[in-house]
């Protein structure tokens, strides 16, 4: 049996699992600016917290759905996930997302944090393809921030 084909065997049992919570992570106005540089979008609803207390519903200033959304890797490293021991791994990579909406904004100053579930789990050749769903929390507030299904694969030798 192969290493890729004998890792499936071990995440195949994981999957529909749920994986718990991560760390509560504070969304700073500093780390919403910093965004809004990187990424050039200045919309005041981001970064002017006067006129977005002013003129929005939400308040004051929230942050880019994509901020959240690229803060994934930070949370999803702070969920406690057993993982199988695996042989013959060369890497692993970020595949892209099948699904993300952002559902409720995220106000400058909120915590958040990811829940994870093991949607699936492929076996693709030499390699192995998984699916994990997210939900992003706000600290204090019933609807989620986000959900996304994130999928990565993990590359073995042959």
């Amino acid at each position: 049996m192969s290493n890729a084909a004998a890792a499936y065997e071990a995440l195949k049992a994981t999957e529909g699992q749920d994986q718990g919570h991560g760390d509560w992570f504070e969304i700073t106005q500093a780390q919403i600016d910093d965004f809004a540089d990187c990424t050039h979008d200045h919309q005041f609803i981001h970064v002017d917290p006067e006129r977005a207390a002013n003129e929005t519903p939400f308040g004051g200033t929230i942050a880019h759905g994509f901020l959240t959304l690229s803060m994934l890797t930070h949370l999803a490293a702070s969920i406690e996930v057993e993982t199988p021991p695996m042989s013959g791994v060369l890497m692993g990579i970020n595949y892209g997302f099948d699904k993300v909406r952002f559902i409720n904004p995220v106000n400058a100053g909120k915590r958040v944090r990811a829940h994870s579930v093991q949607a699936a789990v492929e076996l693709k050749g030499t390699a192995i393809s998984t699916t994990r769903s997210f939900t992003v929390e706000i600290d204090g507030v019933d609807k989620p921030a986000l959900v996304a299904d994130w999928v990565t694969r993990i590359v073995f030798d042959s």
